[in-house]
């Protein structure tokens, strides 16, 4: 006969292993937009979300637990840039609805909200900027005239990424679903620490960090009455290693350091 402890302990270990299996969710339902164009468990769009129409497409706000969002100061820029490159390619028109940001990928749409009128748009970025400390997106004409921050050319905004929607089928319903987007927090990071318009100056700076055992970059940059050679840092692939980055060189003294992304 079993000794009644035996089959008490066997009884516990049973009912622990069924209680433990219970807790298995079911993996997630994946849905297909189109055959071999999209395959995602991206969440549902939340009703309360406004959509943005932009050329066709649907844009709303991405969440905030997975998005992107940034309180600063938002400055513009137009003529001598007109006509010029953007860091993606293109040739800027300030009459567009474009824009300039240190870090978000290249096309993201982003909701720029003026938090001294509550004037608010849409803009696409497409460049890098504004290198300067506490500015956070470089709108373009049109956009800083839709702002209202034309001749006072700065502004205190809220700014947040947007997610494009697809309708799709599931079950018999038209749901609306994001599409995958890109992760804010990835990149090609670097941290600015300097800018001279002597060129001399930056290499300087550059073989100083060098010594001190950094990764380091000069690009030169045309700004039409004057060309600077803005000395960066390497600082890795994350968001989060680039703020490590950032941390250490603003307590080394380069109090006016800020993230870049190339």
């Amino acid at each position: 006969m079993r000794h009644p402890i035996l089959i008490i302990l066997l009884l516990f270990t049973l009912t622990g292993c069924a209680a433990r299996q219970q807790t298995i969710s079911a993996p997630a339902k994946k849905w297909v937009a189109t055959p071999g164009k999209y395959d995602s468990t991206a969440s549902k769009v939340h009703p309360t979300q406004r959509p943005y129409k932009i050329k066709g497409k649907t844009y709303y706000p991405l969440p905030s637990a997975e998005g992107f969002e940034q309180k600063g100061i938002a400055s513009w820029y137009g003529n001598p840039f007109h006509g010029r490159k953007t860091s993606n390619g293109e040739t800027y028109n300030m009459y567009s609805r474009t824009a300039a940001h240190k870090t978000l990928p290249m096309n993201t749409h982003v909701l720029v909200k003026n938090l001294d009128n509550g004037r608010e748009m849409v803009v696409r970025i497409n460049d890098r900027g504004p290198f300067i400390r506490g500015r956070i997106i470089d709108l373009s004409h049109t956009g800083a005239k839709e702002m209202g921050m034309i001749t006072k050319g700065t502004a205190r905004v809220h700014i947040s990424a947007l997610g494009e929607a697809v309708t799709v089928d599931e079950d018999g319903r038209k749901v609306e679903r994001f599409l995958p987007h890109e992760d804010f927090n990835r990149g090609n990071f670097y941290v600015q620490i300097g800018s001279f318009t002597n060129r001399d100056n930056a290499q300087r700076l550059k073989a100083k960090m060098e010594g001190k055992g950094h990764e380091m970059a000069v690009r030169t940059y045309d700004r039409g009455d004057k060309i600077f050679h803005r000395v960066q840092v390497r600082a890795g692939f994350e968001m989060g290693d680039a703020e490590k980055v950032l941390d250490l060189l603003t307590r080394m003294g380069y109090s006016g350091s800020f993230i870049v992304a190339q």
